[in-house]
């Protein structure tokens, strides 16, 4: 075996050996400490790249679940405004009822029409009360359709439209103003419970678009949570590290080390066995 001073390659060897490690074992220390397998692109162009794209879904899909949930809540404000006044209208009925038969006398039908006049009033009031900010909700006022973005992008699948154009609780929609309900006679009374069931019916209808709206806005969010937990999995399984793995890598890495250094000092103290040879 020929010794040499001026090259030690058993040295340059060990070195670069443990150069190596030394670079394994930071980039297991940066997986560890940030938890990412990714935490630069040259860790995985490609896979970052899928990752970012995930991310951005799962952003856009978390703001559209808050527009759900919004979109619920405006609409059961329309809601309740519109069981307020069908309740107004099951008390019409109730007291137009009670003024159609001859056991109430004129005083009583005056006091029951005084009645249905305040209740009517009420009703254009709530109607134009009901409001999500600014925005009047069962006055007929909406003069367009209501669109509800549910997705993210720009689609109409990712789209939910509520038309609320129809959808009309004053006094005038439902065709319940003062002179249809005249509760000041028997035959006027008779008259008034035609008109007020028809009035209920339209409200009815009315609350069913209201209703079919949040009832598909229910389905969309509940879809939306879903879409939400698999996209970020999805993510996750390209970006996240294994801590596990990572942890045995960082383990050998780590003994590695400690031999290659332990080997690099070796290396070094075997030129001085040509000390030996000069005497």
């Amino acid at each position: 075996m020929g010794l040499r001073i001026n090259t030690n390659i058993a040295a340059f060897n060990a070195h670069r050996h443990l150069t190596e490690t030394d670079a394994k074992l930071g980039k297991s220390i940066e997986r560890l400490s940030s938890g990412y397998r990714i935490n630069h692109a040259k860790d995985d162009v490609a896979g970052l790249a899928i990752a970012n794209k995930l991310r951005g879904e799962v952003r856009g899909l978390r703001m559209a679940q808050q527009n759900a949930s919004q979109s619920t809540a405006y609409l059961q404000i329309a809601e309740g405004g519109a069981n307020q006044v069908e309740n107004i209208l099951e008390r019409l009925v109730e007291i137009a009822t009670s003024a159609a038969s001859d056991n109430t006398d004129s005083s009583g039908r005056t006091q029951l029409d005084a009645e249905a006049t305040q209740l009517i009033s009420e009703i254009d009031r709530i109607a134009n009360d009901t409001k999500y900010g600014a925005t009047t909700l069962i006055n007929g006022s909406a003069t367009s359709t209501l669109t509800f973005q549910i997705g993210s992008a720009n689609t109409a699948d990712d789209q939910v439209a509520v038309d609320l154009s129809g959808v009309n609780f004053t006094t005038a929609g439902l065709n319940v103003q003062t002179g249809d309900v005249d509760l000041t006679s028997k035959a006027n009374a008779q008259t008034a419970i035609t008109n007020i069931n028809q009035a209920i019916s339209v409200a009815s209808a009315s609350m069913g678009t209201i209703g079919a709206a949040q009832s598909r806005i229910g389905f969309a969010s509940a879809n939306l949570a879903t879409s939400v937990e698999n996209l970020a999995a999805s993510e996750s399984t390209i970006r996240d590290a294994d801590m596990a793995f990572e942890m045995i890598d960082f383990t050998k890495n780590q003994i590695l080390l400690q031999a290659g250094t332990a080997m690099l000092a070796q290396a070094n103290m075997a030129p001085q066995v040509v000390l030996q040879l000069l005497g």
